[in-house]
C-alpha cells in the first residue's frame, strides 16, 4: 500500500488539554476524520477503516462511540427502494 506522509502544526497545549500523547492524538484525528467523512457519505466503511488504520469491524464498532449510524441509508430511502 502506498502511503503519503504530511505534517501539521498543533499547539503543544492541545496535547495536555486532551491528556494525550502526540501519537494517540494523531490516531484519534485520523479516526475522527474517517468517521466524519463516512457520516457525510463521502467514503465507504472500508475506506474509512483504512484511513483510520483499523479493521472494518473495529471501525463499525467505533461508530457508536461517535454516535454515528453504521447505515448510510435513511428509512425513507430503504422504503423507496423496496417498492
Amino acid at each position: 500500500m502506498n502511503m503519503v506522509q504530511f505534517s501539521i502544526e498543533i499547539p503543544q497545549t492541545a496535547f495536555s488539554a486532551l491528556r494525550e500523547d502526540p501519537q494517540t492524538f494523531m490516531a484519534e484525528m485520523r479516526l475522527a476524520a474517517a468517521v466524519k467523512w463516512y457520516e457525510m457519505g463521502r467514503i465507504s466503511q472500508e475506506k474509512a477503516a483504512e484511513i483510520a488504520g483499523i479493521s472494518r469491524v473495529q471501525f463499525i464498532a467505533t461508530l457508536a462511540r461517535f454516535q454515528v449510524s453504521p447505515f448510510q441509508y435513511t428509512a425513507e430511502e430503504i422504503i423507496a427502494e423496496s417498492q
